[in-house]
């Protein structure tokens, strides 16, 4: 029987892990994420696997190997594994699901803190060590990162 859903401060974004790779026998994660306006992390490479994304409410920009992407609700945009991709929140809020098979959710984890909370963390710019703590940990699980955030 799949845990309870677990709850998480990531970057500036909150995160709900409601499908753990630990309870199924494919390795598959759902995480939800939910996001302010800005919200985008830094160009990147996931090397071991595909992300998808399940757009449930906002906007967003992807970028993805020099093509330029823009979704509202119910849109799905899959990203191969060795893809070079990134996004962006347009609306003031978004939520998202994005379902992987590979180290993503346990860099999720890592770069994470627990929280009991459905809100969002403070929405402060990360410090230059906050940046490099995240480019370890991305490195530690076969996500490279490759440039900045999209504008």
């Amino acid at each position: 029987m799949p845990a309870t859903p677990e709850r998480l401060h990531f970057m500036t974004g909150h995160a709900t892990i409601h499908l753990a790779q630990a309870d199924n026998a494919d390795g598959i994660s759902i995480i939800e994420h939910y996001m302010a306006r800005d919200f985008g992390p830094p160009l990147h490479i996931h090397h071991e696997e595909a992300e998808t994304f399940h757009i449930l409410t906002g906007r967003f920009r992807f970028h993805r190997d020099g093509d330029i992407l823009e979704v509202g609700p119910g849109a799905t945009v899959h990203l191969p594994k060795g893809s070079r991709h990134t996004f962006r929140v347009l609306s003031d809020e978004a939520r998202t699901l994005t379902i992987t098979n590979g180290p993503f959710e346990r860099m999720i984890r890592a770069a994470s803190r627990p929280t009991d909370s459905d809100t969002l963390p403070p929405q402060t710019p990360p410090t230059p060590e906050q940046q490099q703590a995240l480019a370890k940990i991305c490195a530690a699980h076969r996500i490279d990162l490759v440039g900045p955030p999209i504008d």
